[in-house]
């Protein structure tokens, strides 16, 4: 990891929030980004650390690298030279933790959203409301053609909750804070870079997290906008994607039971029986939403889960140009 940015005047010791926002061959829409945060309405003082990782163009860290040090934005840009989502990740919370020793909360953001005008403000009120160390908030699909708009409602893209207040569990990092306290707790690297390519590896961390404790809250009141291209509403990717999503929940369903007796076993039957009665369900949500898609979603999840078993994983990152 290096530093290649800093805005001026930058009083460290007086940030209370830092937004970490990794980035990898989207230039443009960092910049987007970059622009949504500048217009947050709140009066916390944050700094946004952005982390390239692709260490050999860089094309993100040359675009936004002057504006840092005009100051037109306020924080750091710093390339994490091991490519792979964990790494992204690992590199911009641990520059958090060293370069910001008075912050409170951390928040993620992704190099294809659009935060919300009161999404910081947001997520910092639900934290102090609820008194979590974790807050979630929706990802809202903002699809690049406007007929593919009816895709929202498939569980790839729609938000696993829609109320604001305590719940068990999130499942992404896409629009996550996460209180300092949390990362001074668990064990560097915060995500297993055995998620590295296949993602997952921030549920997984906030998975390890709930178990030691920690508890979480969603923000229904701080939406980020995530831009969907027409790639991803080709079937190939929703399958890809959805059997991937049961890889992931096998591998951290085994982790967490990795202690108990016969915990693996009890994963694998698990696994079996969903995949079991995974035609049921997928009938009943063809029924329920007419949607054959939605329905063959849980006939993939279920085929993922069971796949993880014998060594199967779904690497969607090792090739962003198919992502």
């Amino acid at each position: 990891m290096s530093i290649v940015a800093q805005s001026p005047e930058l009083e460290p010791g007086a940030i209370e929030v830092v937004v970490t926002l990794p980035t990898f061959k989207r230039p443009e829409h960092l910049l987007k980004t970059l622009e949504s945060l500048n217009a947050q309405v709140t009066e916390r003082r944050f700094a946004i650390v952005v982390i390239e990782n692709e260490a050999e163009k860089r094309e993100g860290a040359a675009v936004v690298q002057p504006l840092f040090e005009r100051g037109e934005y306020h924080g750091l840009v710093i390339v994490a030279h091991d490519r792979g989502n964990c790494n992204a990740y690992n590199a911009g919370w641990a520059t958090a933790l060293k370069a910001f020793p008075g912050f409170s909360s951390l928040l993620v953001i992704d190099d294809d959203e659009i935060a919300d005008p009161h999404w910081l403000e947001n997520m910092c009120k639900t934290r102090e409301t609820y008194g979590v160390e974790f807050v979630g908030g929706p990802q809202l699909p903002v699809f690049a053609r406007p007929e593919h708009a009816r895709w929202s409602t498939h569980p790839v893209f729609s938000p696993h909750h829609t109320r604001t207040g305590r719940v068990p569990i999130v499942y992404s990092s896409g629009n996550l804070l996460v209180g300092r306290n949390v990362l001074e707790a668990m064990p560097f690297p915060f995500l297993d870079l055995a998620f590295n390519f296949m993602g997952g590896g921030d549920s997984d961390f906030i998975s390890r997290s709930v178990v030691k404790g920690f508890t979480i809250a969603w923000c229904a009141e701080a939406p980020v906008y995530e831009t969907i291209p027409a790639r991803r509403v080709e079937a190939d990717w929703i399958r890809a994607r959805a059997l991937r999503n049961g890889v992931i929940s096998t591998l951290i369903e085994k982790r967490k039971r990795a202690g108990e007796p016969f915990g693996g076993t009890r994963t694998a039957l698990k696994s079996l029986a969903l995949l079991a009665v995974s035609p049921l369900r997928a009938a009943m949500k063809i029924a329920q939403t007419g949607s054959m898609s939605i329905g063959i979603y849980q006939v993939y999840v279920g085929l993922g889960r069971v796949l993880a078993e014998f060594g199967y994983s779904n690497e969607q990152y090792r090739q962003p140009e198919k992502n």
